[in-house]
């Protein structure tokens, strides 16, 4: 059995006081709804003792989502890569960026340098920068990683996925298949219909499901939405499993789900393939992390 961990969205704090000149730009938004919002939704003791139960599960691999910060200073930026290096090595983190790692323009590339070795696919010590999407292998799971993050205009968060990096996702999909992979994709925006408000919409989602349909994957992950989410979309041999997950740092008590994570057990071979969801965090009533609910997905 191979157990793969997904966790989204901790938006890592405390957010450092940012210089007059880096508000000057979307920032400033965000760093008001920081101080009205979400320095009292988001708990870095609830993401600490998440992740420290998590690891008592023993993963095989973790799955990172995307938004490790909130508006994309250089400071968050080199303090997330400080807590992947916690979290686990490369090899055993693979990580998507979501809209807040691109906040401002030049935020993703700021990104990527600083988290490039979780960002990388198999072959990814032959490529001097990040390129998506990237492919990784681990055991009978093939994870193909997209990115939906993009620089937006102030009060949006949309995303979205270049032609180009869809192509060449459906070839990758094509090619785990061959190999005989449980197929992951990893995305931060939901592709699914009406998945969040317009102006948080993953643009040209139809064109991602266009492409899923034809190449099929056995499971998607993705976050953005701060809830746990599971609906299916159509796929060439069935309906996809496409999950979500609460925020990794979210309170209990709050208007959103409490922090939690997902395990996915997976076991069986191609055409046979068998996968249980466990869901595993905090209650809304704020009760001790444990099991939240448990989902066959396959």
């Amino acid at each position: 059995m191979f157990q793969l961990a997904h966790l989204s969205d901790p938006h890592l704090g405390p957010l450092p006081k940012p210089k007059t000149l880096e508000l000057a730009s979307k920032r400033f938004f965000g760093y008001v709804n920081w101080q009205r919002n979400r320095i009292k939704a988001l708990a870095g003791p609830i993401l600490a003792d998440l992740i420290e139960d998590m690891r008592g599960q023993a993963p095989d691999h973790v799955a990172v989502t995307g938004d490790l910060v909130n508006i994309a200073l250089p400071q968050e930026i080199a303090a997330a890569a400080l807590w992947l290096e916690a979290l686990g090595p490369p090899h055993h983190v693979s990580v998507v960026p979501g809209n807040h790692d691109a906040y401002v323009p030049g935020a993703l590339k700021a990104a990527c340098r600083a988290w490039r070795p979780y960002l990388l696919g198999d072959e990814g010590a032959l490529h001097e920068r990040v390129t998506f999407p990237f492919v990784r292998r681990r055991g009978p799971v093939g994870l193909v990683c997209l990115s939906t993050a993009q620089a937006s205009a102030p009060l949006m968060a949309t995303g979205t996925v270049p032609p180009t990096e869809l192509d060449l996702a459906g070839e990758a999909l094509a090619r785990l298949r061959a190999e005989g992979l449980f197929r992951v994709v990893l995305i931060h925006h939901p592709p699914f219909k009406d998945a969040t408000a317009w102006h948080k919409r993953l643009i040209g989602s139809g064109r991602v499901r266009a492409m899923l349909r034809q190449h099929g994957a056995e499971l998607v992950l993705h976050g953005h939405t701060h809830l746990d989410t599971f609906v299916r979309i159509d796929g060439p041999d069935g309906p996809i499993p496409v999950v979500g997950v609460p925020s990794a740092s979210n309170a209990p008590g709050g208007e959103k789900p409490a922090a939690r994570y997902n395990l996915f057990r997976i076991e069986g071979e191609p055409g046979a393939w068998r996968c249980l969801q466990v869901e595993r965090g905090y209650g809304d009533e704020g009760a001790a992390i444990g099991t939240v609910r448990e989902r066959r997905v396959a």
